[in-house]
């Protein structure tokens, strides 16, 4: 039996979702948090992006035409820059550690990380995930793929313009010049 591409995508997804499982377990305590009626729109957009991208069995009409041809080794690009951004989601998870939430929050004794990719990336989390979902949508081909990137930018996009909030209102002056020599999502290097 050989591993196809669609198989990897699959496995980083769930790779993922194993360690975000086992790592939330050590987060600290929650001092701040977004309202929870915020909180559900962003997981409303997260599902839609995601359903969009991984549902192969769904009628989406025009958004099931391919984008790309079928060709092997672009299905392989895919499954190896979905890879590649898994493990840069990870990375950037395991350095800001404790401080970690999947709602926008201020955590007790919050710190600003500024050691691995945050060094260059206010947000190398969603960026990570990103590049994972780019790598999805070439895997699959499908125009599907495309909307589900849009729409899981967008709400990334929200969402951190709500965490750089949060952050500047707990830290101020130091998360400021933090963002001056850092990029949103993609690095800056200074």
């Amino acid at each position: 039996m050989s591993i196809t591409p669609q198989q990897i995508v699959y496995a980083s997804w769930f790779l993922f979702g194993i360690y975000w499982l086992v790592s939330a377990f050590s987060a600290k305590k929650t001092q701040k948090r977004e309202p929870s009626w915020e909180r559900l729109g962003h997981m409303i957009l997260m599902a839609a992006g995601y359903i969009l991208l991984f549902q192969r069995k769904g009628n989406w009409g025009l958004l099931n035409q391919r984008f790309l041809p079928e060709i092997p080794w672009i299905a392989w690009l895919g499954a190896a820059i979905t890879f590649t951004g898994i493990l840069l989601a990870i990375w950037a998870r395991w350095n800001l550690g404790q401080n970690w939430s999947a709602a926008v929050t201020i955590k007790q004794g919050h710190q600003i990380i500024r050691t691995g990719p945050y060094a260059h990336i206010r947000h190398p989390i969603y960026t990570g995930m990103l590049v994972a979902v780019i790598g999805s949508a070439l895997t699959a081909g499908e125009y599907r793929g495309l909307l589900a990137f849009a729409i899981i930018l967008f709400g990334f996009y929200q969402k951190a313009r709500k965490e750089e909030k949060f952050l500047a209102a707990n830290f101020g002056e130091p998360f400021l010049e933090h963002k001056q020599h850092t990029g949103f999502f993609l690095p800056r290097f200074s």
